[in-house]
């Protein structure tokens, strides 16, 4: 867990650059109340970009644990892979396919006649991502994001570093749950949370590295 030279630097732009990254675009998913009035110009972007960094948030998370021994880093690993899988499937359902399939019935000037098909993906109790509903694939993302990061604090924790980044990822970890949307604020509070302590981490990692180096010398 503790890379130098390069790899640091490589380590640092997935660690803290990929949720950065995804904590941004968080802040302009949008909120949909009808699907049919969506702006799909940014909802199209936003998933588009999220099929990506979701994956990319669950290896940033997987690193930050590299190297770490014990259950916890483990249930780290698994549960990010869970959500790595999930959310890029239900990224891609309730995302892309039901984006694709308003801005065809769109096109057609006869809108409402798409409406049941359309909804019966968005308000699928799978794949679907409609206001009240409870769709799995989103549960379990959430679900395995939530144990993922309170694992990832454990392991952190047990590994010596301070309480600050096991604080986030706490704070990280009941986002999703306390939120129950990765739109405003539920996915900036989480992926920002998220990063802070991977940012943090990595700033506990040089300090860590510079007194073996200097004896070295």
């Amino acid at each position: 867990m503790t890379p130098s030279g390069r790899p640091r630097i490589r380590a640092m732009v997935l660690v803290v650059g990929a949720p950065l990254a995804l904590a941004v675009l968080e802040m302009f998913h949008p909120h949909p109340h009808d699907v049919f009035e969506l702006d799909l110009r940014t909802w199209m972007v936003v998933h588009c970009l999220q099929i990506p960094l979701m994956p990319l948030a669950a290896l940033a998370t997987i690193v930050l644990v590299r190297g770490l021994p014990g259950f916890a880093a483990s249930i780290c690993r698994v549960g990010m892979f869970v959500l790595a899988v999930t959310y890029t499937a239900f990224d891609t359902a309730t995302g892309i396919v039901t984006g694709v399939l308003v801005k065809a019935a769109r096109a057609t000037g006869t809108p409402e006649a798409w409406r049941a098909p359309v909804m019966a993906v968005w308000t699928d109790p799978i794949i679907g991502g409609a206001p009240g509903t409870v769709p799995l694939l989103a549960v379990l993302g959430a679900v395995a994001w939530s144990l993922g990061t309170l694992a990832a604090a454990v392991a952190v924790r047990r590994a010596g570093y301070s309480w600050t980044p096991v604080l986030l990822l706490t704070v990280s970890a009941l986002g999703l749950v306390v939120f129950r949307t990765h739109a405003w604020p539920g996915g900036p509070v989480t992926i920002g949370s998220f990063t802070a302590a991977a940012a943090w981490l990595q700033w506990e990692q040089t300090a860590r590295a510079e007194p073996r180096a200097d004896g070295a010398a």
